[in-house]
């Protein structure tokens, strides 16, 4: 069983995913740092812009189903990783998947405070909060669907791992 961490960006999935990989001993991984990868280490903005977003999403779907393949790990998702009802049931078998929910003012608040977002993140709808929310309101419905557990991303991140470890280790033993 797995840890699958699903949000927008800077919801926290990176940060609560080494978090949980260090408090459960379980391996951590990245979505993002996977597409990196197999992309010769070229950034998610470099990658979607050589390729396009027709194989950028295909090569996402390709890491998604890879790391989901394993067992006893943490998964922290891409933003746009759920896209595909593929990627949907890999991130649902035997997984508990955990949606950081953040509202819209607080997300915006962290790209501007984000110094690696601008370089290292494409923009998908024209940037600023208005491809915030035209993206969430494309994912939300997704994250929430596919979700076991929808958290606060705007708690503490020791309150987080507590919450997500408890319902992790309930969820193995039942």
């Amino acid at each position: 069983m797995k840890i699958v961490l699903i949000g927008y960006r800077t919801s926290g999935k990176s940060t609560l995913g080494q978090l949980l990989s260090q408090a459960l001993c379980m391996p951590y991984l990245d979505i993002d740092r996977g597409i990196e990868a197999h992309a010769g280490g070229q950034t998610l903005t470099d990658c979607f812009l050589a390729i396009g977003d027709e194989a950028f999403r295909k090569l996402e779907a390709e890491v998604v189903a890879e790391m989901c393949a394993g067992d006893n790990c943490i998964i922290a998702f891409g933003a746009g990783s759920l896209k595909f009802p593929t990627s949907q049931q890999a991130a649902q078998r035997d997984s508990l998947v955990v949606y950081l929910q953040v509202p819209i003012p607080e997300l915006w608040r962290r790209f501007q405070t984000d110094p690696t977002t601008a370089d290292t993140r494409p923009n998908l709808a024209g940037g600023g909060i208005g491809e915030i929310e035209e993206m969430m309101a494309q994912r939300e419905p997704v994250y929430l669907a596919c979700a076991d557990l929808v958290v606060d991303g705007t708690r503490a991140p020791a309150e987080l791992v507590s919450e997500i470890t408890a319902a992790f280790t309930e969820r193995r033993n039942s």
